[in-house]
């Protein structure tokens, strides 16, 4: 069951003594946990270095278990976020927010020197890719390298951004023992993935499994006892490259079976099929089968990203990996798919791109979420835009995106304007929404169930 949002500092489980420090203490406290309990980290102070959609959650997680948080950001623009509650956050991780911020035991500061006294530090920032696909690990290098500076003896440490197999001891063990902290003797480092779903009450963390690989049995288990609290279940593995691999095997999973769902789909409409029905009835066998649904591409910093991190490791000396260079390709060229199947049902009734008005109905990469991260809707309006459509969107969670350097914002009532709409891209929709009136557009392409011809192949380039 997940702790109460609302919490009040708790002595340290009935010690009358002064606990022991460093590894020591470390040591004591996992062992002193059953297998299968929520962690108390009363007396513990846990320093999360990035307050972004994971580390804002694992946050407050810790600090509702009991610890003291120091949450550390670069960005002054994002702690006034964080301040005011003007973030992405579940109902009960708000209400956690509201109570934590009125606590001297949840602190917020862009000061990397609040790092020294801290117990555990948590890294959770992004790793992005470029605008070339590849992996762009600049944000991580500088918040590890800044985490290694700050060290102190008797440190556990925990990275949590997905990265190529390697990275903990790359951008932690090996700095730190140059320092003269060796891992297991004078800190404890582990890799523990995230897994954050954005928006999605089934899947808070608190409800989800975690895994933790640690550089040796003593930091394992630390870690597994830091993060009890945050997880349903915490499975422990030899390592941090088997965790690390672990991430990227989800999501390259992910990623093919997205790409699979919308090639299967084009070749139903092909053979005049609705795909919705035909992976329904497929999702009917109890064994061997898992449904992945068609859409517009994929979003997120997860399933368009974290592939290539694995994807650019292996390009270097490893083997060929086809199956998933080619559905990430699929994935990065479904908007244009999408694009061009929209000028060709245009084009069909007589309306050229250029003089057609097109709305996006949402643009979040999710419903449930105010994120655009790598939104597939961004590059369908840029590429409709630059045929010279008149793009517009309406997304009640996004109030203005920029596309192509051009700030477009939200239609708050689309539905009045029904008549005006040359056709409706279905992007993303999020509770609530009413969709009757599209019923009264006259072109309607729905890209996450569509019903109409097959999405114009790309031109190889």
């Amino acid at each position: 069951m997940a702790p109460p949002p609302c919490r009040t500092a708790a002595p340290l489980s009935g010690r009358t003594a002064a606990p022991p420090s460093g590894i020591p203490r470390w040591a004591a406290r996992a062992a002193g946990a059953p297998p299968g309990t929520g962690a108390d980290l009363a007396g513990l102070t846990v320093a999360v270095v990035g307050l972004g959609y994971v580390g804002l959650p694992t946050a407050l997680g810790l600090w509702s278990a009991g610890a003291t948080v120091v949450g550390i950001d670069i960005s002054d623009r994002r702690l006034r976020a964080v301040r005011a509650g003007d973030v992405d956050l579940l109902p009960a991780q708000r209400a956690a927010l509201a109570c934590a911020g009125s606590t001297d035991q949840f602190r917020l500061t862009t000061d990397a020197a609040a790092l020294r006294t801290a117990d555990a530090v948590i890294v959770c920032v992004p790793t992005p890719v470029t605008e070339d696909r590849l992996p762009d690990t600049a944000a991580l290098r500088a918040a590890c390298a800044t985490v290694v500076g700050h060290a102190a003896e008797g440190q556990l440490i925990v990275l949590t951004s997905t990265s190529h197999v390697g990275t903990t001891r790359e951008l932690l063990t090996e700095p730190l023992a140059a320092r003269g902290l060796v891992a297991e003797e004078n800190v404890l480092v582990a890799f523990a993935p995230e897994r954050i779903d954005p928006g999605n009450q089934r899947h808070m963390p608190e409800h989800t499994p975690r895994v933790v690989g640690g550089t040796g049995p003593l930091s394992t288990r630390a870690a597994a006892f830091l993060l009890r609290s945050t997880a349903s279940h915490v499975h422990q593995v030899a390592d941090p490259e088997t965790a690390e691999m672990a991430k990227l095997w989800e999501n390259v999973f992910r990623a093919v079976n997205i790409a699979l769902a919308n090639e299967l789909a084009d070749a139903c409409l092909h053979l005049g099929l609705a795909p919705v029905p035909v992976i329904e009835a497929a999702a009917t066998k109890p064994y061997g089968f898992m449904p992945f649904r068609p859409g517009p591409g994929a979003g997120g910093h997860c399933i368009p990203c974290d592939p290539h991190y694995l994807l650019g490791q292996l390009r270097r000396d490893g083997p060929a990996t086809p199956v998933v260079s080619a559905a990430m390709t699929a994935l990065h060229e479904r908007p244009a798919r999408i694009a061009r199947t929209a000028a060709g049902l245009l084009a069909a009734d007589g309306i050229p791109a250029g003089r057609a008005r097109v709305l996006v109905l949402g643009v979040a990469y999710k419903e449930g979420v105010a994120d655009v991260r790598e939104s597939p809707a961004l590059r369908i309006l840029g590429l409709l835009a630059a045929q010279g459509a008149d793009v517009r969107y309406s997304d009640p969670y996004v109030p203005s995106v920029t596309v192509d350097s051009t700030v477009l914002r939200s239609e708050p009532r689309p539905h009045d304007a029904h008549g005006e709409w040359d056709l409706v891209i279905v992007h993303t929709v999020h509770p609530g929404t009413d969709l009757t009136w599209l019923d009264t557009v006259p072109r309607v392409l729905d890209t996450r169930s569509p019903k109409g011809p097959p999405l114009t192949p790309v031109a190889a380039s």
